[in-house]
């Protein structure tokens, strides 16, 4: 049970200050762990570090020099019977503690018995020696803040439940909850960190496994559907291409799920161009074959189209009868689509957020689909799917990550991967070129745009911004036209502009009536132009790595060389590395695991909407083997749950949580 803060009589403005760190509870208040910790031990100047820590007494007058805001205040101690020079920045508020005689310890950079001081503690040294933990504070001292949690530790002793169980406790060698919680707020050693952290990260993973499995194995019973496999080959067998044999696995196991008892709640993921809306094309027609309704939802009204045109042309020679519904229609054609579907006169409607408005009924939903899954919230994939009952559920994403990380973090979820890409697809040639011009391409450029290529130019940017130094789409498209003149067209997207404007560009653009479409990353999941071979991207090291494979894969799209170049005058290390790395590597799950490494999964898939929770301790890259332990050991405990009723009270526990939060669970 959850008790509030008031039980360890807090003071009522304490209490506020600490709401607005989230900490509402004494649960959440022992959960709030130092982010680091300082080891404070002497510490002399040596020949390899001139860091130190030592103690000296003051032996002279401080003296303070002030210019503007900033101070320098200078003084003398006496360490070891030799006289030191002290000096520290921006602390003039600790001189009339600083008195002739006062012992103090001194935290710097010491050369020539001269030193920098970054800290300066009025105590001895012998009082500060330890580990002291260092926690993300607002407007509470850690000293006040490391009181409220002995208070917490104390009124809690002995109550403190385990949620990891028993025999696997003591299977990992894991030292007992409170132990656990003492050690990380009040640690004697490194080891003590050490045992804590093994601990809470067990326990995080473990409880997010549970939650996931409980999920996966409390799934509601689905629809059996009767498919006729013979005319589902001759759909197959009549595509222009051969599928890969990753796309004829996926087929497999998205028909198999149709036909099966449960449910279906997969997840589809494949890099750049892998050909994934194929394979959900398939599926719909399969759902078609047993007499069920389809809907695929994409983000964007411009990936919808292209997702409409993509099945209008596989279903031509069939009789599936599809629609399009995005919000720019008008309502009279909105009323004759919401009719269609309710009276079962439409088979598949692809389309955006419009897809489950109050208005839309469907008269048999079968099967949904929705396409770049991140991009939408939790309660937007259920509105759609509770338009239909016992609906299948099939999420595709481009942002792929390796198969068994895949598992792990969707693992209320069945996984489909489709890693190899279709044949005769010729690699993008990327270039990093550290400029913020596009001088050195120019010429390559103009000799593209004359054998009648197309070439995107994307911009960070929409407008001109006073905080941000980079370059604008607006700005951008205005020196193009005004260079090319009347030789080429230039056009100008972004996601401000109305949707049937972006439409009509987009259209244009697709007619070669545009030749150089300067956008933002508006055009990240867009219509395929295979004549669009060239891209350049300003400000390469304000995207992430994911996102500028993304939009790499705009081009390439059919069997010419194209050409990709990531302007950017970063001088940043770490962003100089991402995009050299983007000259080597095509392989989306590679490049994705990197960047996931780089910035976290939070950046790029998004907590709530990906289904990650945001883990406080535990790293599922860093920590990926825990992960994997944690995941076989949640299996094995709900499997015994639900054979004969074993670990009930901590079942329960992750239910509540489950009720509570709704946070893992669609």
């Amino acid at each position: 049970m959850k008790e509030n803060l008031e039980v360890l009589k807090i003071q009522r403005n304490r209490i506020e200050l600490l709401h607005l760190m989230n900490i509402y509870t004494i649960e959440d208040l022992l959960s709030h762990y130092p982010y680091r910790y300082e080891i404070i031990e002497e510490t002399l100047p040596s020949e390899n570090n001139n860091k130190i820590i030592i103690e000296g007494k003051i032996i002279d007058q401080v003296k303070i020099f002030f210019k503007g805001k900033m101070s320098r205040m200078s003084f003398s101690i006496d360490y070891n019977g030799q006289v030191y020079q002290v000096t520290i920045f921006n602390r003039h508020y600790l001189r009339a503690h600083l008195k002739i005689g006062t012992i103090i310890t001194i935290i710097g950079k010491c050369i020539n018995k001269r030193i920098t001081a970054i800290d300066i503690k009025v105590k001895p040294l012998s009082e500060l020696m330890g580990i002291q933990p260092v926690y993300s504070l607002k407007d509470i001292t850690t000293k006040s803040f490391l009181g409220y949690i002995k208070k917490a530790l104390k009124y809690k002793q002995g109550k403190i439940e385990e949620s990891i169980v028993e025999e696997l406790r003591v299977k990992h060698q894991l030292i007992h909850r409170e132990l656990a919680l003492n050690n990380i707020h009040f640690p004697h050693s490194k080891e003590d960190i050490k045992q804590a952290l093994r601990y809470l990260k067990y326990e995080e993973f473990f409880k997010f496994q549970l939650t996931m499995q409980l999920s996966k194995s409390t799934r509601e019973e689905g629809i059996k559907k009767e498919i006729d496999i013979r005319k589902l080959n001759t759909l197959i067998q009549s595509l222009p291409f051969t599928l890969t044999i990753d796309q004829q696995t996926a087929v497999r196991e998205i028909v198999q799920d149709l036909k099966d008892r449960n449910m279906m709640y997969r997840f589809l993921q494949g890099d750049v161009g892998s050909g994934k809306t194929v394979v959900s094309a398939i599926g719909l027609y399969a759902n078609y074959l047993a007499g069920y309704q389809g809907a695929l939802m994409a983000p964007t009204e411009i990936l919808a189209r292209q997702h409409y045109s993509t099945l209008t042309n596989l279903f031509k020679d069939t009789d599936v009868k599809l629609s399009l519904l995005t919000g720019s229609l008008t309502n009279k054609e909105k009323e004759v689509i919401y009719d269609d579907l309710e009276n079962h006169h439409l088979d598949i409607v692809v389309g955006t957020h419009a897809l489950f408005q109050k208005k839309v009924n469907y008269a048999k939903l079968g099967f949904v689909i929705t396409d770049e899954q991140h991009r939408f919230g939790v309660e937007q994939r259920k509105a759609l799917k509770n338009k239909g009952k016992q609906v299948d559920f099939l999420i595709m994403s481009a942002t792929p990550i390796p198969r068994t990380l895949a598992i792990s973090m969707y693992g209320d979820m069945d996984v489909s991967t489709i890693h190899s890409k279709p044949k005769g697809r010729i690699k993008t040639m990327t270039k990093y070129i550290q400029t913020t011009s596009m001088k050195p391409i120019l010429k390559h450029l103009k000799e593209y745009l004359s054998e009648g290529g197309q070439c995107y130019v994307i911009c960070p940017l929409v407008d001109e911004s006073e905080n941000l130094h980079a370059k604008n789409a607006s700005q951008i498209a205005e020196a193009m036209q005004s260079y090319f003149k009347k030789q080429y067209h230039v056009g100008l997207l972004h996601g401000q502009m109305k949707d049937e404007e972006k439409n009509q560009v987009m259209n244009d653009f697709v007619e070669n009536k545009i030749q150089i479409l300067v956008a933002t990353t508006v055009v990240e999941v867009g219509v395929d132009v295979k004549n669009a071979n060239m891209m350049v991207i300003y400000n390469a090291e304000r995207f992430g790595m994911s996102q500028l494979h993304q939009l790499r894969g705009r081009i390439g799209r059919g069997h010419q060389q194209s050409y990709c170049y990531l302007l950017s005058s970063a001088t940043n290390e770490d962003a100089i590395m991402r995009l050299k790395h983007m000259e080597e590597s095509d392989d989306g799950f590679e490049i994705s695991y990197y960047d996931l490494k780089m910035r976290g999964p939070g950046e790029i898939l998004g907590h709530r909407q990906s289904g990650l929770p945001a883990f406080v301790v535990a790293d599922v890259f860093k920590d990926y083997d825990l992960l994997e332990i944690t995941r076989k050991d949640a299996k094995i405990i709900i499997d015994k749950y639900l054979y004969d009723g074993s670990y009930k009270k901590q079942i329960e526990n992750i239910k509540q949580e489950l009720q509570s939060t709704n946070e893992y669970i669609d």
